[in-house]
């Protein structure tokens, strides 16, 4: 039975006594996990989250009956600045260590660009110098996740070095490593040039990346004059979740949704939205 989750720092709560309320009051299964952007103890540093205060958190979520399908420890392993890739990468190495404690066994992040902040298309990322420098950086985390116990989740976007089903599969199968999971999400692969492909795309990455899919991220969006598209909430925009729903069922009858993006009073009815077509 699929699972609607959201990201937890998309709630407009901090702590994990108020994350697990609102849960509560929504109905949803659990959280994507960023940690240092939901608690106000936790910081985007090497050692702020500790071994106790990891399994603090999952004793209260585990008390709820409330689940963390994924932890998000996002980092540009291209970034032109290597100090700053060298500390995502160390900090990610630590959420996998700690990734059990936390009462989970997957911890992704997307491919990165060039461009260094924000995550933008650069030429560079076009290259297979990009790609094979996302798949050494990977390769590397999911050693360290093998000796963990734990998986390693990749996610690919438009603008990034993995900018499509194919080229994010490549970059994994390159590892030759069996621990990486994929997180799939339609919009991303998605800009003014190919929307009107959105289902063919679903269709790729159902039949390319099947049962290994670990999450898949739920937006929506609307298109603007110049064609150009435009996050909204769930349910609002041009996404059919009928269609998008039954797809996915057919390949992860178990799936794991999470809300991304969607905050406020769009969360409401979001939930509604997938509810009614699920």
């Amino acid at each position: 039975m699929m699972k609607l989750n959201i990201r937890a720092h998309d709630l407009g709560v901090r702590g994990e006594e108020n994350i697990l309320a609102r849960l509560d009051e929504l109905g949803l299964s659990g959280v994507q996990l960023v940690a240092y952007k939901c608690l106000d103890d936790v910081e985007y540093a090497e050692g702020s989250m500790t071994k106790e205060r990891a399994q603090l958190l999952h004793s209260a979520f585990e008390k709820a009956g409330r689940k963390v399908p994924l932890i998000g420890a996002y980092f540009n392993p291209v970034h032109p600045d290597k100090a700053k890739a060298e500390k995502g990468k160390a900090i990610f190495k630590e959420y996998l260590t700690l990734a059990k404690d936390l009462g989970c066994d997957i911890v992704g992040s997307e491919t990165g660009s060039y461009n260094g902040d924000p995550w933008i298309y650069h030429p560079l990322n076009r290259t297979e110098e990009a790609v094979s420098r996302v798949t050494e950086t990977f390769t590397e985390l999911c050693d360290h996740a093998l000796d963990c116990g734990v998986n390693v989740g990749m996610e690919g976007a438009f603008g990034h070095v993995c900018f499509d089903v194919k080229t994010l599969y490549r970059a994994a199968k390159n590892t030759g490593r069996d621990n990486i999971r994929f997180i799939f999400d339609l919009y991303n692969y998605l800009d003014g040039s190919n929307v009107d492909k959105m289902y063919d795309i679903l269709d790729e990455g159902l039949q390319t990346f099947g049962d290994r899919i670990c999450v898949f991220h739920i937006k929506d969006c609307t298109v603007n004059a110049d064609g150009s598209l435009k996050q909204c909430g769930v349910g609002k925009g041009i996404f059919d979740y009928y269609r998008i729903l039954s797809e996915i069922k057919k390949v992860c009858p178990d799936a794991e949704l999470v809300f991304e993006g969607t905050t406020g009073e769009d969360i409401p009815f979001a939930v509604k939205h997938l509810r009614e077509r699920m």
